[in-house]
């Protein structure tokens, strides 16, 4: 598909695939089988299946794992809501070229293989305060290059961002979609004294009322508050989802950019984990609202994936016990219920 309007988005969300229920089973039959009581490693069993479902396999691999990092920036950072100015996106891009930053060492760690995207550094999105940030073509230009990064082939996307000011535009759009105000949701970002967070309470605010009248349409929401790497994120996780390839989710702003596809298509989120909390006022309250439980809480709020490479690692921990270990009959260990039963007098 695509995606010529904000209607494609729409019609392709209405029929999304599911996970593979054959390999499901399987793999869950495989975990009853193990050399462990049932359930004695916790999640690990359930994302060993949860990969077993979405890669369509009983026994998962992580082969070929794609973390993708997306840049854009943001109008409304003129309004003084980031403690750095827009000027360190295409530097920490840079960086990212030449392996210094963070996400760099782990996604080695991890064994992923790293894709850095910028998207129009030079052309910053809107003040959203102002009138919409992205008109619906610059939306959908950005969700196609965030679409178009997912190989069919990948094992795992994990994607996260860098963009001075998109705390901002994360937390405008969860007070527009969830509701609750700038209150709720803003957060110190990259370290803003107690002036700069009021005055980023207050452009929040001031773009809720400025859109107020579109806020019951998610898409719409996503353009006139969100940014270019959001959009590039939710459409990296429909592709996702279209391919049936699992994906994990970074911080906050990764979190908010796949928040108006899960407000369009309910379930759609079921081929995502969230691969941490982050230390960032509003994640936590998000990944209730989205339902989602997340793998990782190490006070992290670095973004550009960083928390989410981590949590690769949990997976690998998953699928080496799940396909590693043996089994009772292989290893001849007895098994439940294989105790001899007292005898009825």
């Amino acid at each position: 598909m695509l995606f010529c309007s904000l209607d494609d988005i729409r019609i392709a969300c209405r029929d999304l695939p599911t996970g593979d229920v054959v390999a499901t089973r399987a793999a869950t039959a495989r975990q009853a089988t193990l050399t462990k009581p049932a359930g004695s490693l916790g999640r690990l069993e359930e994302l060993a299946i949860w990969l077993s479902c979405w890669q369509g396999r009983a026994q998962p691999k992580l082969d070929r794992v794609s973390i993708i990092v997306f840049a854009g920036n943001h109008g409304v950072a003129a309004r003084g809501v980031s403690a750095f100015p827009s000027a360190v996106t295409a530097q920490m891009v840079a960086n990212f070229a030449a392996g210094g930053a963070a996400i760099n060492q782990l996604a080695e760690v991890a064994g992923g293989h790293l894709k850095v995207e910028p998207i129009a550094l030079k052309q910053p999105t809107a003040d959203f305060t102002i009138q919409p940030a992205m008109t619906p073509e610059e939306f959908l230009a950005a969700f196609r290059i965030g679409h178009g990064t997912v190989s069919p082939g990948d094992d795992l996307v994990v994607f996260g961002e860098m963009g001075i000011a998109n705390t901002t535009a994360a937390a405008a759009l969860c007070a527009a979609l969830l509701g609750g105000g700038a209150g709720r949701w803003v957060g110190r970002g990259t370290g803003l004294d107690e002036a700069g967070l009021a005055r980023k309470r207050d452009v929040v605010e001031a773009g809720l009322d400025r859109h107020r009248a579109i806020l019951e349409d998610p898409l719409a929401v996503a353009a006139a508050l969100g940014g270019r790497e959001l959009a590039a994120m939710a459409g990296a996780a429909l592709a996702a989802r279209i391919n049936r390839i699992p994906v994990l989710i970074d911080g906050f702003v990764a979190s908010a950019a796949v928040l108006p596809l899960a407000r369009l298509a309910p379930g759609f989120l079921d081929h995502c984990q969230a691969a941490h909390v982050s230390s960032e006022a509003g994640h936590r309250a998000l990944l209730e609202e989205l339902e989602l439980s997340p793998l990782l809480d190490l006070g992290m709020r670095l973004g550009e994936a960083s928390g989410a490479a981590v949590a690769v690692l949990l997976l690998r921990a998953a699928i080496a016990c799940h396909n590693g270990m043996a089994t009772f009959a292989s290893a001849g260990v007895s098994g439940a219920g294989d105790a001899e039963q007292p005898r009825e007098r």
